[in-house]
């Protein structure tokens, strides 16, 4: 199973509560690489508002990705996940065409449909009909992915032979964040990967999202076993500081056939990634 981490973007990825700089999460990336972990992935907000709280904010995730390509050179790239909400599909998938090469075929384009309305409103972006919207721009992204020339009459989305030129060397795969029915069957329908979070370890709850990904998969008539399948999981200081019991979690995961951890470790020092590293080692029996 792989092992991959979120990276430092947010005013609370910091000890003194301010945004990281890029150096910070450059620095972070690259230890990730360093001790061999697989991937490393981006959230993407504009803006956290909540009552009576001041507002916050990160750095804008594919601008992160972009300076990230080239100089962490091995691992994949990812977001957790990109709002489809937030960028035109047509304009998505030419982006992600363009970082894919960039990063030489090492990008996987995370997507969602978004859930925070503050940011929506202040941003001016409309919030009803956020999974319709989502259908119409999750195909059309991934159609022109994989080379296609697509026209498209939709009740949001109208495109009139749309093409990728240059088009991607590769398919670039597309992973969607899903729960819900209407979700996981335009997830099975459309994706190449999908993500669920976020976890502790294995239990009753993600054992049935996994039970409903397999549904769905069948229903649109996919083999669920062609779909590969990521786990957000959330973990503070004491979790990833016992490297038997991170070995234990990942171990139990890729029993029940998941593909990729994800670790969004509420420490984001470079100390909580060698415990993540050794937990990885541990589980791969380099003991």
């Amino acid at each position: 199973m792989r092992i991959g981490v979120t990276l430092p973007l947010a005013e609370d990825d910091t000890e003194d509560g301010r945004s990281p700089t890029f150096a910070e999460t450059l620095a972070y990336a690259r230890h990730a690489e360093e001790l061999g972990l697989d991937s490393i992935w981006v959230f993407d907000h504009l803006l956290f508002r909540s009552a009576g709280e001041p507002d916050e904010g990160i750095r804008e995730a594919w601008t992160t990705l972009a300076a990230l390509a080239t100089v962490v050179p091995r691992v994949e790239l990812g977001a957790l996940v990109m709002c489809a909400s937030f960028r035109n599909p047509g304009l998505m998938a030419k982006m992600a065409a363009t970082l894919d090469d960039l990063s030489g075929g090492r990008l996987i384009l995370g997507l969602g449909s978004g859930w925070h309305e503050p940011e929506y409103d202040a941003f001016g972006f409309p919030f009803d009909h956020r999974v319709g919207r989502f259908a119409e721009d999750l195909e059309i992204t991934a159609r022109l992915l994989r080379k296609e020339r697509v026209s498209f009459d939709g009740r949001w989305r109208q495109l009139d032979d749309a093409v990728l030129i240059p088009g991607p060397e590769r398919a670039v795969p597309v992973l969607v964040a899903a729960k819900g029915p209407r979700m996981l069957r335009l997830t099975a329908t459309w994706a190449e990967a999908w993500n669920v979070a976020w976890f502790s370890g294995v239990d009753d709850r993600l054992r049935g999202q996994l039970s409903a990904l397999d549904e769905a998969c069948t229903d649109v008539g996919r083999e669920p076993t062609t779909l590969r399948r990521t786990v957000g999981l959330r973990l503070d200081d004491e979790e990833v500081a016992d490297g038997s019991r991170l070995a234990s979690v990942f171990d139990g995961l890729t029993a029940i056939g998941v593909d990729d951890a994800i670790i969004w470790s509420t420490s984001k020092s470079l100390s909580a990634l060698d415990r993540i590293a050794a937990g990885q080692r541990r589980h791969l029996g380099e003991r």
